[in-house]
């Protein structure tokens, strides 16, 4: 079997790195963060994954998976080579490749520096898998043909990922379909013989068409739960239900159920920087994206709903006690990233609230940008004394609360929903005055 080589030890790198591993690949994964490498050897992962630990325990203890902080070592022993470092968004919302281009620069050197053995070329196969702008690959080709030296061989590839966090490990062992965009008939068959074990439809186009294809499918999905969340502002408007409308447009098969949640809106590491990158790309080729512009105005005013809905019940924010419980982006992961509720913390503080909050894996993170407000051991702990509660992040053990308990600590019966997961009746009938997203009650 092919060995593999993955450059980039963050979130996408390393579920791909333990993923592969999984399926019975030699896999050498290389970072330059040498802290960050000795963590992971030592088995402390760099962020919360769920089932990420285990899988990454169970396949470097057998050998299958390698960390470096050598791109030279991994380059020599991996036909393919996984790109997976970090495109954050840069001045003006476009793509930062500077990680990319350094990257692709290395791993030119390690190339230069091998030996051939006979007369066979060396080949490698460069792999895309970092979300990056269209007309990267050229770049990565261009680098790459002007350092590697005569008898080394290789193709550029492009195979975006699509894994969500949080279900990152079951989107790469059961995803609902696997890009690849080569150049190549070798390059092709190399992907048919790696995905092999992956039971999902191959789609091969050209490399350019896979790079659109990644910020295509994350704006669309952006746009349509900024879609819904407008929607949701007219059916409060009117005393309708948007939970109702959501479930009467998803029976249709050609519209589907699936991000139709009206909330406080999209935040995480991949929908606001993706949306920002394309917009930016359309924009540098003379096409002004006007629709997802507004996409990100409805993302922003979702928000600030929070806020409305707070000083409508409490009149003045203030000297006012909030619990809030939830931080994560979303739930089953530690990543702040662009998360709404962090947004919505930093909006109370400012209106002079004081803010007790948990999470069940964020606080460490959210310390660093809020080291002076409360952070509760527990759900119960936050509610204490608070005038309203508001609920930012669906994670599953916030819905089987003791909510009898929560109302008995509670100043005031108030809370605020802020993705529409609790019972809303259930939560009336005990007394609650209940305030959700787009909703009659």
């Amino acid at each position: 079997m092919k060995k593999i080589g993955i450059v980039g030890a963050g979130h996408v790198g390393l579920v791909t790195a333990g993923c592969f591993a999984k399926l019975g690949y030699k896999v050498i994964c290389a970072d330059n963060d040498e802290k960050k490498i000795g963590k992971i050897k030592a088995l402390a992962m760099p962020f919360y994954e769920p089932g990420l630990h285990e899988m990454i325990e169970e396949t470097a203890g057998s050998g299958r998976l390698i960390f470096t902080t050598s791109i030279k070592e991994m380059a020599a022993e991996s036909e393919v080579i996984f790109i997976a470092v970090g495109t954050p968004s840069a001045e003006g919302g476009g793509a930062d490749l500077s990680c990319v281009e350094s990257v692709t620069v290395e791993i030119a050197r390690a190339l230069a520096g091998m030996k051939r053995e006979g007369e066979k070329a060396i080949y490698r196969l460069i792999v895309e898998k970092s979300t990056v702008p269209v007309l990267t690959g050229e770049w990565v080709k261009r680098t790459l043909a002007l350092m590697a030296p005569t008898g080394i061989e290789f193709d550029v590839a492009a195979n975006p990922e699509f894994l969500r966090e949080g279900n990152a490990i079951e989107d790469f062992m059961k995803p609902d379909r696997i890009v690849v965009g080569v150049e190549s008939e070798r390059a092709k068959k190399i992907f048919e013989e790696i995905y092999a074990p992956v039971k999902a439809p191959l789609v091969f186009t050209d490399v350019k068409s896979a790079e659109i294809i990644k910020h295509a499918s994350n704006s669309f999905l952006a746009l349509k739960i900024s879609y819904i969340n407008a929607i949701s502002q007219i059916c409060e408007r009117v005393g309708a239900d948007v939970e109702k409308v959501a479930e009467g447009m998803g029976y249709d098969r050609r519209i589907g159920r699936d991000f139709l949640k009206a909330g406080i809106g999209w935040g995480g590491s991949c929908f606001p920087k993706d949306v920002s990158a394309f917009i930016k790309l359309s924009e540098d080729i003379g096409y002004s994206f006007m629709l997802l512009k507004e996409v990100q105005n409805i993302n922003s005013e979702q928000r600030m709903l929070v806020i409305k809905k707070a000083k409508e019940l409490l009149w003045n924010l203030k000297g006012k006690k909030i619990a809030v419980l939830g931080l994560s982006f979303k739930p089953d992961t530690d990543d702040i990233r662009e998360s709404p509720a962090v947004e919505i913390v930093d909006f109370l503080l400012r209106e002079g609230a004081s803010v007790s909050c948990y999470d069940p894996e964020a606080m460490d993170n959210v310390r660093k940008i809020f080291p002076g407000i409360t952070y509760a051991r527990d759900p119960y702990h936050s509610a204490e004394n608070a005038s309203l509660l508001v609920i930012l992040t669906e994670w599953k053990e916030f819905k089987t609360l003791d909510f009898q308990k929560i109302k008995e600590l509670l100043a005031m019966p108030y809370i605020i929903d802020g993705r529409n997961f609790l019972d809303a009746a259930k939560l009336e009938m005990m007394g609650f005055i209940y305030r959700g997203i787009g909703k009659n009650i």
